[in-house]
């Protein structure tokens, strides 16, 4: 089992130091995952000590420890992102979008403006950017897929026809697209992306990962053996990891679930 996207710092809940680092990696070791990824927020890039990850995982050497980035994507930032990206040698890059024309749409106490949309309008922007994300060819993974249902709005249109051209710009750039199982802690109360959605995805053959979306060390590893599980009867046979911006890829038959 792996995850993929964990955020040592949280939204700078804790500083990135030797004590905080082992708070996680021994939750990895007890959840029986094989491989863990530290994944923050890029907006917090300069809290980070990125060696240090390193050093502090040679204490667990049962548990492959990945370091990559979850980066907000925003249009017209593509070079910023690429400088930050090099400045690194990440094992992977999530690609999120956070945020429309500067509205951060899954913070708290967003509902409201979400009901007031025009829900086909609003996937329409939201896959759009999606699209530009995985187009633009910086980043390894895209992240919770669907986070612009968080506060349970759906479209009236089919939701496969409104992401049918962000499903088709990941299989033309090789982005992988993650499992992420914080959704079901959200108002929406499920994993992204929807069962729907994730069946389409695998029958694309695009490759997908895991992640708990962990903020803290707690909840490394959160719900992913029954999103495995999901992924394996929906006709999955592998996930994938990364190492050195390189994808690997494990039969599900190898891991528990």
């Amino acid at each position: 089992m792996l995850d993929l996207h964990v955020h040592l710092t949280g939204h700078r809940d804790r500083v990135a130091d030797r004590e905080n680092i082992r708070a996680f990696l021994r939750t990895a070791v007890a959840k029986n995952l094989w491989e863990v990824g530290f994944a923050d927020h890029d907006m917090y890039y300069d809290d980070l000590n990125l060696p240090l990850l390193g050093e502090v995982a040679d204490e667990f050497p049962g548990l492959k420890v990945r370091v990559g980035l979850e980066v907000d994507y925003r249009p017209g930032e593509e070079e910023k992102i690429r400088e930050m990206l090099a400045s690194f040698p990440f094992d992977y890059a999530i690609g999120s979008v956070h945020e429309i024309r500067g509205w951060a749409f899954d913070a708290p106490g967003q509902e409201r403006r979400h009901l007031e949309a025009e829900p086909d309008r609003l996937y329409q922007e939201y896959f759009s950017l999606v699209a530009q994300a995985a187009h633009s060819g910086l980043f390894t993974t895209l992240g919770h897929l669907d986070l612009i249902k968080i506060y349970g709005v759906r479209p009236r249109s089919d939701i496969l026809e409104l992401v049918g051209e962000t499903l088709a710009a990941a299989e033309e750039t090789g982005c992988a697209i993650e499992i992420n199982t914080n959704g079901r802690n959200k108002p929406v109360g499920e994993f992204y992306p929807q069962e729907r959605l994730l069946k389409e995805i695998i029958r694309r053959h695009i490759p997908i990962t895991l992640g708990s979306d962990a903020h803290e060390a707690a909840a490394v590893g959160r719900d992913l053996a029954e999103a495995l599980g999901m992924a394996r009867r929906l006709g999955a046979e592998s996930i994938v990891g990364f190492e050195q911006r390189r994808m690997v890829a494990y039969p599900i038959v190898a891991y528990s679930v």
